[in-house]
């Protein structure tokens, strides 16, 4: 198949963030006076957006579930050390920005669950913003993935069928949104998540490098 538009996830998917996102987390209740979480717990948080993240990480250090209010003030502490820290470690995937000048032809998108304004900040900060007509972040419209909704006006804004997309992420928010708006799926390995959660969710194809992105899209190997 001959895809019309290629949409992807951010984190995990074209940039390794997770060092930034654990710190700041971390950062964050300190604080407020809780305890550090371990990397790995911090980063099975991430993927369904920044408020989800948040409210994870005070259940993760509290009894029982956090107030709104909690949430709301600890989510504006988190905004204040990411906005200071997203870039200090956050880097490219090997191969990413080869892949993306390769396939240049090819509307590109990115629909993330990151807040849009890190996002912007971040794909400016690692020379990727020029690749992408399109940009979505987590707050950009009403639904987050897994709710297809991003997807689909994604495609819309590219001047394709959602059906013509291939969604390529690293986790099964990426998948289940992918296979909501009937679009095929692309599960990058090396991402946060790792080829078990994505086959289990249902993914139609996986690479462990970038640049295999290029034969899922009838482009021949080798030319990058």
């Amino acid at each position: 198949m001959s895809y019309q538009c290629l949409l992807f996830d951010l984190d995990g998917t074209l940039v390794d963030s997770r060092a930034d996102l654990i710190n700041s987390v971390n950062l964050m209740l300190a604080e407020i006076g809780r305890e550090r979480l371990p990397d790995a717990r911090v980063l099975n948080f991430v993927g369904e957006g920044a408020r989800t993240l948040i409210e994870r990480a005070l259940r993760a250090t509290q009894n029982g579930s956090p107030q709104n209010s909690e949430i709301d003030g600890a989510l504006e502490i988190f905004r204040r050390h990411y906005r200071e820290h997203l870039l200090d470690h956050t880097r490219v995937y090997p191969e990413v920005e080869q892949t993306l000048a390769h396939l240049a032809r090819i509307p590109k998108a990115v629909v993330t669950n990151k807040p849009y304004d890190f996002t912007m900040t971040l794909l400016a900060g690692v020379g990727l913003a020029t690749h992408f007509e399109v940009v979505l972040g987590g707050d950009s419209l009403d639904e987050r993935k897994p709710s297809p909704m991003m997807l689909v006006e994604a495609a819309r804004r590219c001047g394709v069928r959602a059906s013509e997309c291939l969604m390529i992420g690293d986790s099964r928010v990426d998948v289940q949104a992918g296979r909501a708006a009937s679009m095929k799926t692309c599960g990058y390995i090396p991402g946060f998540r790792g080829r078990t959660e994505l086959v289990e969710a249902g993914v139609d194809f996986v690479i462990e490098r970038f640049s295999e992105l290029c034969a899922l899209i009838e482009c021949a190997r080798g030319k990058l």
